[in-house]
C-alpha cells in the first residue's frame, strides 16, 4: 500500500494536457481561463466625474464662476473652457481637460448662471483615465470565473474567451445488488446512491458527467459499460475494486490494457482504490462503501478534475483543535467524519459517534473530516489537529 500523498501525486499525473475551447462570454460562468484575457480599451477611457456637481479649476475655488455648459454620461461638453467658468456635470461624464476638480452640488450655491462654493473639499471627485485598467491589461484569476469576473471582462470589451474544456466524466456504478432510486429493491438488493453523489462532486468540480446504467457483476457487462465510456476524459467506477470473487474491476481493466498507477492506499475509509490510464482516459476505481467512495472522490477525484482544467492545487487541510479525546490511531491514515464549530477564532473539530463507512446519515450530518496520521498517539480534547471542511 502507498501513502495518501503518494497516491495523490500519481492521480494528478493522470491529468494530461489541458484541453481548450473558445466560448462566448455569456457562457463563461464557472469556466476556467486557458489563457489570459487582455483589455481591448482603457477604463475609464477619459477623466470622468465621480458624482453630480460642477467641473471647475482648483485654482478658482474662491471665485464666483460662470456656468457655460453641461456634460452628462454619453453627452460630453466640447466648448471653450475660458478662465472663470464652470460646467454643470453629472456622474460618469467626461471632465474637460481644462478643469481639474468636480465640486459636489451639495457644496455649491447657484444664482442663475453663476456659482460659488459654500464648502471646500480636498477631494477632486474625478475618476482618472485608466484608473480601473488600461488597454492591454492582463486578467487571469486561476479559478472558476465569477459573475464579478464576467463584468470585468465585459468592460475590457472582450466577447469570446479561450477556456479549459470541461472534463468529460463517465460514472460507472456496478453490482447485482443495486437498483436505481424509485425502484422497489428485491431480496438482497439496495438502492444505488453512490453514483449520484460522485456525479454531483464531479459537477461541482466543473465536469460534464454521464452516469451510466448499473453494470451487472459480469465481465461482459463491465466491458460494455467501458465501451460506452470511451469518449470520457475520466472514467470513475464504483464498487468491484476489492478482492472478492465478484470484484471484477481490476481484472477487466487490466484485460482492456489499463496502465495501473496503483492499487490500495494506506488510508481509512477507502483502502481499495484503483487508479490508472485506459487509452486516453484517466480511470479511478472507487470502493463500493458509500463513505469510502465519497471520501476518495473528495481526496482524489476533485483534485484530478482541477488539474484537468489547469487549476492550481488548493490546500484544503486546515489547523484546528480537537473537541473530544481520541484513542491511538492504527496503521492507516484515518479520515473521521466530524462536526466543526468555531470558538475564539479557531475551529473545534469533534469526531462523530460512529465511523461506520456505510452510514450515509452520519456522513450527511458531518461538517468535514478530521485527519489523523497513521500511528497517531492518543489525543486529548484541546490538542491541535488537522481537518478538511466540506464545502
Amino acid at each position: 500500500m502507498i501513502t495518501v500523498d503518494e497516491a495523490l501525486q500519481r492521480v494528478l499525473a493522470l491529468a494530461g494536457p489541458v484541453r481548450t475551447e473558445e466560448i462566448d462570454l455569456s457562457d463563461a460562468l464557472g469556466r476556467v481561463l486557458a489563457e489570459p484575457v487582455h483589455a481591448r480599451l482603457t477604463q475609464p477611457p477619459f477623466n470622468a466625474a465621480a458624482m453630480d456637481g460642477y467641473a471647475i479649476r482648483r485654482t478658482e475655488c474662491e471665485q464666483t464662476l460662470r456656468v457655460i455648459g453641461e456634460a452628462a454620461a454619453g453627452r460630453p461638453w466640447t466648448g471653450d473652457a475660458a478662465p472663470g467658468t464652470a460646467i454643470r456635470i453629472f456622474t460618469g461624464a467626461p471632465v474637460p481637460d481644462a478643469y481639474d476638480r468636480v465640486a459636489m452640488q451639495e457644496d455649491v450655491a447657484r444664482d442663475g448662471d453663476t456659482i460659488r462654493l459654500t464648502q471646500q473639499s480636498e477631494n477632486d471627485n474625478i475618476r482618472a483615465k485608466g484608473h480601473d485598467f488600461v488597454e492591454g491589461s492582463s486578467f487571469d484569476p486561476a479559478r472558476p470565473l465569477t459573475p464579478r469576473d464576467l463584468a470585468l471582462i465585459a468592460a475590457m470589451n472582450v466577447a469570446r474567451l479561450t477556456v479549459a474544456r470541461r472534463p468529460r466524466v463517465a460514472v460507472l456504478p456496478g453490482g447485482d445488488e443495486l437498483v436505481p432510486p424509485g425502484t422497489t429493491p428485491g431480496p438482497g438488493q439496495i438502492v444505488s446512491s453512490n453514483d449520484l453523489a460522485i456525479a454531483s462532486i464531479a459537477r461541482l468540480a466543473g465536469a460534464e458527467v454521464d452516469v451510466l446504467p448499473i453494470a451487472a457483476d459480469t465481465e461482459e457487462s463491465l466491458r460494455d459499460s467501458f465501451a460506452r465510456a470511451s469518449r470520457a476524459d475520466l472514467i470513475v467506477t464504483i464498487g468491484g475494486a476489492s478482492v472478492g470473487d465478484h470484484d471484477l474491476i481490476g481484472r477487466v481493466t487490466e484485460g482492456m490494457g489499463m496502465e495501473r498507477a496503483f492499487y490500495k492506499i494506506a488510508m481509512r475509509p477507502g483502502k481499495p482504490l484503483i487508479a490508472g490510464k485506459m487509452a486516453d482516459a484517466a480511470m479511478l476505481g472507487l470502493p463500493g462503501n458509500p463513505v469510502s467512495a465519497i471520501v476518495c472522490a473528495e481526496l482524489f477525484m476533485r483534485p484530478l478534475l482541477a488539474a484537468m482544467q489547469g487549476l492550481p492545487q488548493v490546500e484544503r487541510v486546515r489547523d484546528g483543535v480537537l473537541g473530544a479525546d481520541l484513542p491511538p490511531e492504527g496503521s492507516r491514515q484515518h479520515y473521521l467524519r466530524a462536526s466543526i464549530r468555531h470558538e475564539d477564532g479557531q475551529a473545534v473539530v469533534t469526531p462523530l459517534t460512529s465511523q461506520d463507512s456505510a452510514l450515509l446519515a452520519m456522513l450527511s450530518s458531518a461538517d468535514g473530516l478530521l485527519v489523523r496520521p497513521a500511528g497517531d498517539p492518543a489525543r486529548k480534547a484541546g490538542e491541535k489537529i488537522r481537518y478538511i471542511a466540506f464545502d
